[in-house]
């Protein structure tokens, strides 16, 4: 029997209070060197603008084994559907026999803040609480609830290219939190004094420039996850002390990364640890008040099947999900 688990029983069994320190352990996990997990392969669906990633993982000490399937196709938001579709199979290690069938859509979406709150927990300065937001969708929405567990937010800005979207956000977070929010009329009127700036947008063009970042600025950037777009201006990149998620992808994937060192602004030594590195101990984060932090997120496979068997494990012990036979 294979157990599925639909997005709907997955918005029963997780939640962000659970997943951030989840994520912590699975990166450092990974940076130490407890998980098997290759750079993932991508293939182009350029006739139609989009992406197919998949992305497999075993943690050793968790037991855990499994891959997604994502695409990413960001003409998905003009059309009303999700940009980011996933699926996920979790496998049982010791036989190879599948475990599981999860959907990978708000997995994506919930690991993916979580990291950045984990990241912010560790590279933000103490008492970071204005946070600036370039995008206003899914992730925009997803890193505001994350960022709560590991910041006071005093105050949240928005800025997007569509500026009803914008509003919107503003509104929903003002209500739904309680915190002061308000779309900004630029993307530098948002980042502006802001002590914690999210990029979470789908441009394949820089929206973040280095010349807006005030000292201990701290950056958690999430869009361009190919090695040819950009959401960061060199300057960015360059000015920062800069943490990825994996040193391998980062240098062939992250064209924020790979764009500034074809430039030769930077070289591939920029890069001061994995986040994992910082979560297990091995390296130090913010050494400073006044440095300005970077974290590049890509995603890893080590976080969806970390989620993914977190998941699992509670849906067996609440008796969530439907039952499926393969023959």
């Amino acid at each position: 029997m294979v157990t599925l688990l639909k997005e709907s029983h997955l918005r029963r069994l997780l939640v962000m209070r659970d997943l951030v320190p989840l994520m912590e352990r699975a990166l450092a996990a990974f940076s130490t060197g407890a998980v098997v997990q290759p750079v993932r392969t991508v293939i182009p669906v350029e006739t139609h603008g989009g992406m197919l990633a998949l992305m497999p993982a075993y943690l050793r000490d968790q037991g855990a084994l499994g891959f997604k399937a994502v695409t990413f196709y960001p003409g998905n938001a003009a059309r009303g559907l999700a940009t980011h579709l996933a699926t996920i199979l979790l496998h049982d290690p010791a036989t190879g026999a599948p475990l599981a069938f999860l959907d990978g859509r708000l997995i994506t979406e919930m690991r993916t803040a979580a990291v950045s709150a984990a990241a912010t927990k560790h590279l933000a300065r103490r008492n970071a609480g204005i946070a600036a937001f370039l995008g206003a969708g899914v992730q925009a929405r997803s890193h505001v609830e994350a960022l709560r567990e590991v910041c006071a937010l005093r105050e949240v800005r928005v800025w997007t290219r569509t500026r009803a979207h914008a509003d919107a956000f503003a509104r929903e977070t003002a209500e739904r939190y309680g915190l002061p929010a308000a779309a900004a009329a630029s993307a530098e009127e948002a980042v502006r004094g802001a002590e914690v700036i999210c990029t979470v947008t789908s441009s394949q063009t820089p929206v973040l420039e280095g010349r807006w970042l005030s000292p201990g600025a701290h950056i958690n950037a999430v869009g361009a996850p190919r090695p040819t777009w950009r959401e960061m201006d060199t300057e960015v990149v360059a000015r920062a002390r800069l943490f990825v998620d994996s040193r391998a992808a980062a240098v062939v994937e992250a064209g924020d990364i790979v764009g500034p060192m074809k430039e030769g602004a930077i070289a591939s030594d920029h890069i001061q640890a994995e986040i994992g590195e910082v979560f297990a101990g091995r390296r130090p984060g913010r050494t400073d008040a006044g440095q300005v932090t970077l974290f590049k997120s890509l995603g890893l496979a080590v976080e969806d099947v970390a989620t993914a068997q977190f998941a699992y494990e509670r849906a067996r012990e609440r008796q969530v999900g439907e039952e499926l036979t393969l023959d």
